[in-house]
């Protein structure tokens, strides 16, 4: 495995800054009050497509040589990878290609078209994703950026929690989402070198635990018909993402879906924001008390705002 460090984040910093947002941080007297710790939301879902993803996407493709973005770039994602890569290869003059699954929402399909990309739909299954991203990758010779499992994707979505660290200075702990590991183990790398006194905290769903149980038997667990409405938390870790997290994590915490729909809906109600699930789930773990966090200084990284407003989880019976 190459070694990840600090310096990649820092590097990453440096090529992103003239494509990306610096995003806020907002706190709430009130949400404060209800947990009983002081919390600073850093709001990347002001980030460049709603959602953080656009970090790591921007560093993956701003870090291709001339010759190697001749041929485009290409992923497979239904969501918010999917529409980072297609504006960051927008950006950089470049063509996308995004494959996506038949399911995929009107939402998503819409944005990732918004941003002059090609989408090839396939089944949606794991293995379909795969061999039709091979057969775009073989026809074009676009470069794969793979939505986690990539060094400079992990490097990207550092820059989130050094923006947090600059800004806010000596957090007891940062809490962020665990899906397929990118912002959790870039934040893991920023946070170790930086402020290494601060603890990180992982917020994965009940229904998706794959990240807490490959902790425990340290190894990949691999996910298995996941049960949530956190979308953006089902993929399984991977390789360069679980190395870094079992050697830097503090806790992994489970979070139910009732607690994370009552943590979007006073995200929503109390700072008028929109966050959605994969996001609010790191509030959750607060409002379940399953560890006491009570009279601490935490940073809590507010991964993305897509919603699809046709479906809102306090809304569906």
């Amino acid at each position: 495995m190459i070694f990840h460090s600090i310096d990649d984040v820092y590097s990453a910093a440096d090529r992103i800054k003239p494509f990306i947002h610096r995003t806020p941080i907002l706190s709430s007297k009130s949400i404060n009050e209800i947990v009983g710790a002081d919390l600073f939301f850093k709001c990347e879902n002001f980030q460049k497509v709603g959602a953080f993803k656009f970090r790591g996407a921007s560093n993956a493709v701003q870090s291709l040589s001339n010759e190697e973005i001749k041929k485009g770039v290409a992923t497979h994602s239904s969501g918010n990878h999917a529409q980072a890569l297609a504006l960051a290869a927008k950006i950089r003059g470049t063509k996308a290609y995004i494959v996506m699954p038949s399911n995929s929402t009107n939402v998503k399909i819409e944005a990732v078209k918004g941003y002059c990309a090609e989408i090839i739909f396939c089944e949606p299954t794991l293995e379909a994703r795969e061999s039709t991203l091979e057969e775009v990758v073989k026809k074009t010779g676009a470069t794969f950026i793979h939505p986690y499992n990539n060094f400079n994707v992990i490097s990207g979505q550092g820059t989130s929690a050094l923006e947090l660290i600059n800004d806010v200075s000596s957090l007891d702990y940062i809490i962020t989402p665990v899906g397929g590991g990118g912002l959790l183990s870039g934040t893991l790398t920023t946070v170790s070198d930086l402020s290494p006194s601060t603890r990180v905290i992982a917020a994965e769903p009940e229904g998706a635990d794959d990240a807490y149980r490959s902790l425990i038997e340290n190894r990949i667990i691999p996910m298995v018909k996941p049960k949530t409405i956190c979308e953006g938390l089902l993929t399984s870790l991977g390789e360069l993402t679980f190395e870094i997290i079992r050697n830097h994590i503090y806790k992994i915490i489970t979070v139910s879906d009732d607690a994370v729909i009552s943590a979007m809906r006073l995200i929503w109600e109390r700072m008028k924001i929109i966050v959605e699930p994969s996001s609010a789930i790191t509030l959750g773990i607060l409002l379940e008390n399953k560890i006491d966090l009570k009279g601490s200084k935490i940073g809590i990284i507010l991964s993305g705002g897509n919603v699809d407003l046709e479906k809102l989880p306090w809304t569906i019976k």
